[in-house]
């Protein structure tokens, strides 16, 4: 059966904490929306504010494939005449084939927020509908706290209902604005909805209850509902809308049901991405379907299964979202683990013997007991694996490093000046027999010892001065607090075609980066060694794989 997919993202999306997207923004996610295949792309409130009027006006140069972008607005003001609306002459203006308009089904709504009587209230909704119709809208009618509305007057919701239809509403949504029914409820309600209206009838549900996912899907299988909305990655106001990614992907995977078809089905994971950084929010990681922690597996008991048989931990294919399997590293790994990371390395099979792999397992489990994160830092074990395949290959030793901070402090007269801090660290190494120092300033040690360090190297190994650090982030460990308290450095690198993370552990912030730092060079340099020894790497690593 076909459901249609109503993408609120670009206006109920917006009203999430933290979510806040550009004109530009916006127009960017309604073509990636269209390119999905999604059928409604909610747009905005264009009688709103200035951003949403801005972006259906820039919208009308859109040529979209699918989708039909939608504005969505109120019922008229009592207050006004149909004509004299300003709400109402901005959805038209938006010049939109498709137009979502909201009214209240809750008489506790139509009284204390509209001030309104029923009567009053059922006439703002035909009215506006039938005005709309007659301007050649295709008209989504959004019931407002339908189900709060119908467990406290069931017989004023459904006149609501009646009202929409009547004028001519395309779609009655039955909206579950404040998130707090459950699934049980939830079919006995829309079942009796379905029992009185033909045509198509739509769900917008809120996560308040951590069931919108749930109530979305049940609405479909149990109660005949062919309409769904909701938001990627399930931004919203409050505890977020309904996900449309988890949805999308339960309809089409478990349901069986038509929405966007199996090969469009491969880019949910790439939309959900691609919106998070628009929004500038990470993707959480335990997402489902999308997110990276997707199907990522730990345990040895269960890495050793999936070797055999995915389908043993995995419930749909991973790359029928666009995501993929990950193996990750830690003081639960088995030697299943190590197996899998070997062969994700591009590294043969027999790279490491039985009692290598032994003895790497241990070293990982004692590091991670330390304070070592492999999940995060894959350059980390990737070092320690070929140090194991290498081990009479040492690129360098460290002798020694010295890191200073001083405070310059400028005034003039008794104001504050532009104090400024100076930073100069000193490095040592022993490299080829030969001992290699290099002094130099930087912004902070870290940017110090990074100068130093590959000045040292770059006259024996060239190929050293194209890796650049990216990225680097500190995490406190432990139970102490204050300064006292462990440390785990985090640093992202690349050399231009691929990026790595190695990470340092220490209670001392300095020297955990210098070890983050130190690790990630001896990291390059082995990789250098000819293929025949060492293997080639065929994946890109970084924290965020």
């Amino acid at each position: 059966m076909k459901i249609f997919t109503f993408d609120t993202t670009l206006r109920d999306g917006t009203q999430g904490e933290s979510v806040s997207f550009s004109v530009d923004d916006k127009l960017l996610i309604a073509e990636k929306l269209d390119e999905l295949g999604i059928d409604y792309i909610e747009g905005g409130w264009p009688g709103s504010n200035p951003k949403d009027k801005e972006f259906f006006e820039r919208a009308k140069n859109m040529r979209l494939k699918h989708a039909r972008l939608t504005a969505f607005g109120a019922t008229r003001f009592a207050k006004n005449n149909l004509e004299e609306d300003p709400n109402i002459a901005a959805l038209l203006a938006a010049d939109t084939p498709v137009v979502s308009i909201f009214g209240k089904s809750w008489d506790f709504h139509v009284h204390r927020a509209l001030g309104v009587n029923e009567e009053e209230n059922l006439d703002l909704i035909g009215g506006t509908i039938s005005y709309l119709k007659h301007h050649g809208r295709e008209v989504v009618y959004d019931a407002e706290h339908f189900f709060d509305g119908y467990k406290a007057n069931p017989a004023f919701a459904l006149r609501t209902l009646e009202a929409a239809k009547s004028a001519g509403a395309d779609v009655l949504c039955l909206c579950d604005t404040n998130g707090g029914t459950l699934p049980g409820q939830l079919v006995e309600i829309v079942q009796d909805v379905r029992s009185r209206f033909d045509g198509v009838i739509g769900f917008h549900g809120h996560n308040d209850s951590d069931v919108a996912v749930a109530n979305t899907l049940l609405a479909v299988e149990a109660a005949g509902v062919t309409h769904v909305q909701g938001c990627i990655n399930g931004y919203g106001e409050r505890c977020g809308n309904a996900n449309l990614v988890s949805i999308i992907a339960n309809l089409q995977l478990k349901l069986h049901h038509e929405t966007i078809g199996p090969e469009k089905l491969r880019m949910l994971g790439e939309v959900a991405k691609f919106i998070a950084d628009l929004a500038n929010l990470p993707l959480r990681r335990d997402q489902p379907f999308v997110g990276s922690s997707a199907f990522a597996h730990k345990g040895g008991v269960h890495v050793s299964a999936i070797l055999k048989d995915a389908a043993m931990y995995e419930h749909v294919s991973p790359s029928a979202v666009g995501n993929r399997q990950r193996v990750l590293l830690s003081d639960l790994s088995g030697r299943g683990n190590i197996s899998y990371k070997l062969k994700e390395l591009g590294l043969a099979s027999d790279a490491l013997d039985d009692a290598a792999r032994r003895e790497l397992l241990q070293r990982l489990k004692l590091m991670e007991h330390e304070g070592y994160d492999f999940e995060a830092a894959e350059g980390t074990f990737e070092l320690l694996v070929r140090q194991a395949m290498l081990p009479d290959f040492v690129p360098f030793d460290v002798i020694g490093y010295e890191v200073s901070t001083r405070l310059e402090v400028r005034r003039a007269g008794k104001l504050p000046g532009n104090d400024e801090t100076v930073t100069t660290a000193s490095v040592t190494l022993m490299v080829h027999g030969n001992v290699h120092s290099h002094t130099a300033v930087g912004e902070g040690p870290v940017h110090a010892l990074d100068i130093c360090l590959r000045q040292c190297l770059a006259s024996i190994y060239p190929a050293i001065t194209a890796v650049h650090l990216t990225d680097y982030k500190v995490r406190v460990l432990g139970t102490k607090v204050g300064t006292e308290s462990k440390v785990r450095v985090l640093v992202e690198w690349t050399d231009h075609e691929r990026t790595w993370a190695t990470a340092g552990v220490s209670n001392n912030v300095v020297d955990a980066s210098w070890r983050a730092l130190v690790d990630a060079l001896r990291l390059e340099l082995i990789r250098l060694q000819p293929a025949d020894k060492t293997g080639k790497t065929t994946r890109d690593y970084s924290w965020a794989v």
